[in-house]
Order: structure tokens, then sequence, then C-alpha cells
């Protein structure tokens, strides 16, 4: 197998190695391992998180499989921090910023021991791009294992609840719609065991665009975190990344222009998270395709949203799964001319190549996925807008909106915890348009999400009455009439650092603009009264987030200038 372990023989072979394969024994080495693909298996099982603390057993399953195929797995941590235990405090500064800490970590030990292939396990919402990142920077054969959502939680009453539904029965209980034995019944039943956060938020979002991009096995996205088919599936990723070090497929032989067109055609038609711009753009970056803002909104502009999924719609992605899962649904694409069916996978066959034989989601009877021609929305329910507030661009999540343009007064605060103090108060009204700023990448650091304050809104019945833009982030789980990655960010200088209260914004979904109505005279006035703010963090990762970070309009990722 020498030809299959060329960058491992770097680390083990020759009298000169002869101390490190020594070390490497006393983990389990025998003579003949050192003649076959060393592979790197990172795995994020954490106990902080239920989208990650089933990890250590899915990715036992995935060494398994790599010793099944003829490699020798060498299973390592990578970090991982939760989004869901983060939101509504300053740990969330944290949460963008563990992207690039888990790409750097994973980059640090796959090319450190100079492994021959890359196997990553990864849960919740930032595992899944920073390891996709990691792979396109490394450029040696990876698949990725997304651990699976988890199961639908039922409260007292018989309903279907989940994460989101608390954050949004706190929202009640401060509206006073509820008392707190319903927020604890509520909270005792909202994550009922392992997985990842049951709606179409980021995790799986991520998941199901990482599928249809071509680094997953078909299935990944939608087999359920608590299964034996998940643990089926790292077997066989294990086996199949042996395949892809023979056949020398690379992640950048899958990742290009058309592969990330598919991912994001179907994250648009399942109703994914604002994070996919994100989280896509910091990819292709990585593995140096050439990809902006424009052609997000070039292909929003011919993809329906098709999936009545949460946060916009009713059902969860076990419903998806129980539906026929991602390949069910890019099949139905794929037969509408939707999806390039040439693009190579990690199968080491093509898209079509793998959709062979699999019936579309229309082949049967179901409710997840809405008819072509009856969509939940004919064009893509995420929006790039510009406009003199965000001349490089924001995005808004539009699904499941009644109000989709609104015109009014601005209601500016400094940060997260001013406006949800303000939220708590009932300070918000109708027809105004919150305004969170300082939240940015650099600002941040760390761009946090905004699902406390959201989530509140809503309810406390807002969500359909006031607009909220931002130059931080939203969970896959906020809705309403929201716009996120406002760029320039304040913290830089950009147009929303100079708006003040009273002044009246218009946000139009439809008409893609942003706009404060303000001359350009009046902006450049209040521009040079402005002046750079210090930074927030002078020491520690996030303030060395902050000096190398690029705007959210380039996907947030850290490159040196």
């Amino acid at each position: 197998m020498s030809e299959q372990n060329t960058r491992s023989r770097l680390t083990t072979a020759g009298i000169q190695r002869a101390p490190n394969r020594a070390m490497l024994r006393a983990v389990g080495f025998h003579d003949n391992d050192f003649n076959r693909p060393m592979i790197g298996v990172a795995s994020l099982f954490s106990d902080i998180t239920p989208c990650n603390s089933h990890l250590d057993r899915i990715a036992a399953k995935g060494c398994s499989g790599v010793h099944a195929g003829g490699g020798i797995p060498q299973i390592f941590g990578a970090p991982t921090a939760s989004d869901g235990i983060m939101m509504g405090h300053q740990g969330m500064r944290y949460s963008l910023v563990s992207r690039e800490v888990i790409a750097d970590s994973i980059e640090v030990v796959a090319s450190g021991m100079n492994h021959d292939g890359l196997l990553a396990i990864g849960g919740c919402d930032k595992n899944i791009p920073g390891c996709v990142m990691a792979m396109a920077r490394l450029n040696i054969p990876s698949i990725f294992v997304y651990g699976g959502s988890i199961l639908p939680g039922t409260d007292n009453s018989g309903a279907t609840v989940d994460i989101v539904s608390i954050f949004e029965t706190v929202g009640l209980f401060q509206a006073g719609k509820v008392d707190e034995a319903k927020v604890h019944d509520v909270e005792c039943s909202a994550c009922p065991g392992a997985g990842s956060c049951g709606g179409m938020y980021t995790a799986n979002t991520m998941s199901s665009a990482v599928e249809a991009l071509g680094m997953s096995l078909p299935y990944d996205a939608s087999h359920p975190g608590v299964s034996a088919a998940k643990e089926r599936e790292a077997f066989s990723a294990g086996s199949a990344l042996v395949r892809c070090i023979e056949q020398g497929i690379k992640p950048r032989d899958i990742i290009n222009r058309k592969s990330l067109e598919n991912a994001y055609t179907v994250a648009l038609a399942l109703g994914g998270s604002t994070n996919a711009v994100l989280h896509l753009m910091a990819i292709a970056r990585e593995a140096e395709v050439e990809w902006s803002l424009e052609d997000f909104d070039r292909i929003g502009d011919k993809t329906p949203h098709l999936a009545d999924l949460k946060p916009g719609g009713k059902y969860v992605m076990f419903d998806l799964h129980k539906a026929g899962g991602v390949p069910a649904v890019m099949r139905a694409l794929l037969d509408a001319g939707m999806l390039h069916g040439d693009c190579l996978t990690v199968t080491g066959g093509t898209v079509e190549q793998n959709l062979h034989g699999i019936p579309s989601i229309y082949s049967r009877p179901q409710v997840v996925f809405k008819p072509l021609d009856a969509p939940m929305h004919a064009s893509g329910h995420l929006v790039i807008l510009k406009g003199n507030i965000a001349p490089d661009g924001a995005v808004a999540k539009t699904a499941g909106l009644k109000v989709r343009k609104i015109t009014g007064p601005a209601r500016v605060f400094e940060g997260e915890e001013a406006c949800f103090e303000a939220v708590e108060k009932r300070e918000i009204k109708p027809g105004d348009v919150v305004v969170i700023r300082g939240e940015g990448p650099v600002g941040g650091p760390g761009m946090r999400e905004m699902l406390s304050v959201t989530a509140a809104l809503v309810g406390q019945g807002l969500g359909d009455q006031i607009g909220l833009i931002t130059d931080g982030r939203f969970s896959g789980g906020t809705h309403g009439l929201v716009v996120g990655h406002v760029a320039p960010e304040a913290w830089v200088g950009g147009p929303i650092a100079l708006l003040q209260d009273g002044d009246i914004i218009t946000l139009d979904a439809d008409a893609k603009e942003l706009n404060v109505h303000l001359s350009d005279e009046e902006l450049a006035a209040r521009k040079a009264l402005w002046s750079k703010p210090a930074p927030r963090e002078r020491r520690g990762v996030l303030a060395k987030y902050a000096l190398c970070v690029r705007s959210a309009s380039e996907g947030a990722v850290t490159f040196p200038e």
C-alpha cells in the first residue's frame, strides 16, 4: 500500500524514523501497519451538549470502518462549543470563533502527523463547517460524518417541542401568557436525548448542504443521531475513505462552483439557516473557489423554498427522515433540473450515480416537502440585501414571513444585552426597526447570534410587527423579519455605526434593499464625527480573532492580510 501512505511515510519510513515508530507501537501499531494509510479520525465528542454527547460511539464505528477498509485510524479530539447553551450571554462570542479553532486544530494534527486521509465526526453548528474548511485547506482524502439530528420532544400537553420552543416560551412568560410551570415543562421536554437541534436550524442546514456538496455519504444529514443507521453509516464512511485514498479523490476535486451551487440549492429548498451563506462562503475560500454574495443571490432567485420545516414551518428533521431524507429531496431536485448531476462525491461516484434507484420524495404521500408548483415561497427564502446601511451586503431570512417589508423608526442598541433588557421591559413597539450593533466579527468579537432577542420578541407576539437588523448573526432557529451580517460592521465604521434612534429605516426583502432615509451628505457628516472604538479584547483567542478576521461578506474567515 505504499502509494496510499505517501504522506504518512514522512512520519514512519526509514531508520531515521525509528523513534517515531517506537511511539506509535506504544499505541498499538504493528509492523505491517506502517505500510497502510494512516487516517486521522477527528472526533468532536463532548458531553457539554447533546449534539456531541454520542459522537464517541459513532467515531469508534468510523475507526472500525477504516480498519475494515485496510487503513489505520488515529483518533484525536477537536473542541466544540454549544451554541444553544452559549446563547444570550458573552459565551456566544466564542461560537463563530470555534469554527476557526476547529479547522485550525484539525489542520495541526492531520498535517503535523502527515495523515493520508481525514475522517471527521461532528454534530453542533460550527463543527460541520469547521471540519469541512479543514478538509478543503488540507486537501487530503476526507469524509465528514454528521452526528445526526435529535428526536423531537413532547411536552405534558402532547405538543411537539424542540430547543427553539423553550426560547420562545421564555418570551411567552415575559408577555404573561404562560406561567413558570409551563416554562419548566417545555424546558424538561425540549431535548429528549442525543443529537443536534431538530429543526432546519444551522446544524441540519449545514449537514444537508455538505451532503449535497458531496463531502459526506448519502443519508448522512437525515439519519437520526440515535439510530443503528447512523452507526452503520459511520462504519461505511471509514471504509469509503480508504477507497478515496486508493482513487486519489481529494476535497478540491469535489468542492467547486457547481457543487457549491448544489449545496446552496438544497439549503434553500429545505428552508435553511442564514448561516449557510457565511459557512459556504468560508468553505469556498478555503478551497480557493471563486464565490461571492452575488452567487448566493443568483441561485436564490431560481430556487423555491419547498420544505415545511421549523423554524419557518411545522416539521423537524426526523419527519424529513421518515419521508425519505435528503437523498429523496435531491432526487426530486435533480429530476427538476435544479442540481448538477455530474459532480463528483466521496463515494467515488457522481451525484446522479449516487441517486440512481432512490425514489423522489414525491413518490409517496408525505407532508414535509411541498410540490414544486405549490412551494412555501416561489424563490429563495435567504435574500442578500444591499443599500446605504449595508453597501457590502446583508442576509435576510424570509421563511414563513407574513410581512416582507417594513418602514419604521430605528431603536438602536449597543450590543445584545442592552436590546434584551429593553425587550424584557416591553419597550419594543410594533413598527419599530431594532438595530443591534457592535456584534460583528471584529466588534463582538465573534459575531454573536441573537436568538434570545428574536425568540423573546416572537413569544411576545411581535415577530411579524417589527424589523431587526444587526452586524451580528442569527441562529438557524430564528424567524421573523430580521437581517444579519450587515457589512461593513459598526466596529470598522460601517454605516450601521452611524444610525441614531428615530432614523427612519426601510427593510424590503422583495426589493432586496436596506436603507436609512438619510442623504449621503448627512451620513458623511456623521462619519466625520465617528471614531473607532478600542478593541473589546486585548489578549486571548478573541483578540487574535479580531486582528485577522475578514468581513462577514467574505465568510468571516481568518486570513492574515
